[in-house]
């Protein structure tokens, strides 16, 4: 007969808990998550099989068409593929600059201040608020149309998406480094220079190179907007009904992509 150690739980009898008893708030959420399944389905908002069904043909058509894909302007495509990448890394850039004061500002224990602490995560749950593609069309219509929008449309989304994490790393550094230089008479900003930057470095890296990333597939939606990149040579070619040529361009992307999320995974890697 197998003993059970004096003390544990099945010596008591007990069996542990799997589950926890939802409370009220829980029901209240999963009713509300319902109510709007179901008037979404009473509305249309869902998909049905006879829809996927009658998609398959016009979707067999489209493949027809496309296939092969059309090199022809390849060097066009190429250009534009530079110009894409190039917004995504300016506008990568200009976000993390912005945030990292944001995110110094905004975290609890390096704050000036509640006030400007308030502030500041107020400034960066507006940026990660609003999505890139408005903040695209915010650009276009007061910078105009072409890629200096979508580096600025880009910097906004970054900066909210980098100062929340920022700032979040900031707040989990070790407040014994800040007491310890704090006590020495170090001034604020040597104490972000000597203890906070070296130890959330690796961390704000990451998350930089994880925002562009996103950037990277960010910009090529901002093109569709007018915003630059190569979105505006995919919107010409689905307009004009040229698939094949639209599909080339698809292709070319998913290359980009790919190598930027490879590089900047092996980035992190490093860093890990």
């Amino acid at each position: 007969m197998n003993s059970v150690p004096h003390g544990g739980a099945a010596a008591e009898g007990t069996v542990p808990p799997r589950f926890r008893r939802p409370g009220i708030g829980a029901w209240l959420l999963l009713i509300v998550v319902l109510a709007f399944l179901v008037h979404g389905y009473a509305s249309g908002v869902a998909v049905y099989p006879a829809t996927i069904l009658e998609g398959v043909e016009p979707a067999i058509e489209f493949a027809s068409d496309a296939l092969p894909p059309d090199l022809s302007r390849a060097a066009p495509i190429a250009i534009a593929l530079v110009e894409t990448f190039e917004i995504a890394l300016l506008g990568t850039l200009i976000g993390v600059v912005a945030s990292v004061p944001l995110a110094i500002m905004g975290a609890r224990n390096t704050t000036p201040g509640r006030l400007v602490h308030l502030a500041s995560r107020a400034l960066i749950a507006l940026f990660r608020t609003i999505p890139d593609l408005v903040w695209g069309l915010i650009f276009v219509v007061t910078v105009g149309l072409g890629p200096q929008a979508g580096v600025l449309a880009i910097a906004a989304d970054v900066t909210g998406f980098c100062g929340r994490f920022f700032a979040d790393s900031v707040e989990d550094v070790d407040q014994g480094l800040i007491d310890g230089l704090s006590a020495t008479g170090a001034s604020s900003a040597g104490i972000v220079a000597g203890a906070v930057v070296p130890s959330v470095l690796p961390s704000w890296v990451g998350t930089t190179m994880f925002s562009l990333e996103q950037a990277t597939r960010s910009s090529v939606v901002l093109g569709i907007v007018g915003a630059g990149g190569i979105g505006v040579e995919l919107t010409t070619s689905m307009q004009l009904l040229r698939y094949d040529e639209a599909l080339a361009i698809i292709l070319s992307i998913f290359v980009v992509v790919l190598g930027v999320e490879r590089v900047a995974a092996a980035v992190r890697r490093r860093l890990g």
